[in-house]
Parts: C-alpha cells; structure tokens; sequence
C-alpha cells in the first residue's frame, strides 16, 4: 500500500473501495458503512491531497485512477469499486485503466464530464467552474462550506445532510489550496464521453433527480453509454444520497454489490 494514499479498511469478505468526491475525504461515508461491512472487506480511500493522504495531485484522472488502485492492490488486486461524485469519475478511469482488476462499479452522482462542452449541457458552465477556483484561492474555507450547501440543495433532507457534511469536513485536516486548485484543475479537463462505452464491467449508476452539480439527466446518459449498467433515481435526494437517504441507498447498493 503507498505510503502516501491513506486507506482504512474495516468488515470481512469480498472487496468494495470507496472514492469521496472533490474537496471532501474518506471519513464522510462513515453512516454508510456499517452497511457494507458486515459482507465486504470495505477500503475507505482519501484521495490524493484531501484527508490524510498527502501525495500530489497528479495531472489527470488516469494518473489519480493508477495512483489509488496501486495503493489498494495488495489487500484488494480485484474489487468492487463505488465511486460518489468525483470520485466517480476516477472509478470510471480505473475501470478504463485496469478492467480485469475491477469486478463492479458503482458510481453515486456522477458525470463524465462535470463541465458544459459541445452537445454536454447536463453540466456547470466553466465560468461557474471558474469563479469557484478564484473564491477558493481567497478564502477555501468559507468556499468549501458553500460548497456543501450546493450539494444538498433541494433534499427533502438538507438541512440534515448538511449539518453532517460540515461537521465532517475538516475533521482530517484542510486540503490545501494548492491541492484544491490542481484537483479542479483535473476536473475541469476530464471528458471521459468518448471512452465510456469501452467499459464492460456491470455498472450501477445513481442520481439524486435535484442534484444540481450531477444533474440526473447525466446519470442517465452515463447509464445508457455504459454496455453493462442498471440506473436508479432517487426522486427526492439531491447529491449525496447515502447521506439523506441512507436505509434506501444501502439497500439499493447491496442488492447490485451481493449479486452473484
């Protein structure tokens, strides 16, 4: 396991790997996972420069994909990998990367492209990405908490979601903002459209449908571009459904993972 990608590993059975998203660390799937433990090895990833791994943020999501699955690989050389968010994104490239070492996938809230491009409106416009990689450089702190509440926006549960969300945040420490920059950097830039249809593994993909920052209309698309993939909404969730709905997620997501 690399030195410099902090992973925690709890349960007994087959291997699940947990990918956070942007800005966020492995400790905020904690509610999710006594769920999972009691039937999976589960290995509970802080993704290059956020919680307590300390690598660099390489330059591209396959960089980040290859990094994290070297640290994972000696306890878990083939796992399934559930991926919310932008962690989503590097599950995908993982699955791209090294197919035979992924046995599922499950991508929470996802996109290919988190960015609005041509024929790709089901997005935030690079302005809006713009803008938010300027407030983070003057003031992170007060931009990350913004962040969350954009996360939770239109929940039936968000002021709950939310309490939890910013409880969590900084208890491993605060990314830096050299790290924030270089992972919004890579999110800005990572378009995996053309290259999703070459991943064959089984897939379930989830959306909140008021998820403004994975709008469920590319949830569906990534659904429907994958050759082996089931979808799923949760028709009043916004972008962390394992936190606001978190009896209906677990139970969704164990009955794809358990499958044989």
């Amino acid at each position: 396991m690399s030195a410099a990608i902090h992973v925690e590993s709890l349960g007994a059975g087959p291997p699940l790997v947990l990918l956070h998203g942007f800005g966020m660390h492995g400790g905020l799937f904690a509610p999710a996972l006594p769920a999972f433990a009691g039937r999976h090895r589960v290995h509970v990833v802080d993704l290059p420069g956020h919680g307590h791994s300390h690598a660099p943020v390489p330059e591209s999501v396959d960089a980040i994909a290859d990094m994290v699955a070297d640290a994972v690989a000696p306890t878990a050389p083939r796992a399934t990998v559930l991926g919310w968010s932008w962690g989503g994104q590097i599950a995908l490239a993982w699955a791209l990367r090294r197919p035979r070492c992924v046995e599922r996938l499950v991508l929470v809230c996802t996109t290919p492209s988190f960015v609005q491009r041509a024929h790709w409106r089901c997005a935030m416009s690079a302005e809006t990405l713009r803008r938010f990689g300027d407030e983070l450089r003057v003031a992170y702190r007060l931009t990350l908490q913004r962040f969350l509440t954009l996360q939770v926006q239109g929940s039936e549960a968000g002021k709950a979601v939310l309490a939890q969300l910013r409880a969590r945040l900084f208890e491993r420490g605060a990314p830096s903002v050299a790290s924030l920059n270089a992972a919004l950097d890579v999110l800005v830039e990572t378009d995996l459209r053309p290259r999703i249809p070459q991943i064959t593994v089984p897939a379930l993909v989830l959306s909140g449908a008021r998820d403004t920052l994975a709008p469920a209309a590319a949830g569906e698309w990534l659904a429907g571009a994958l050759p082996d993939a089931r979808y799923r909404v949760f028709s009043h969730a916004a972008h962390a459904p394992f936190l606001s709905h978190p009896l209906e997620f677990a139970s969704t997501v164990k009955d794809f993972i358990d499958a044989r």
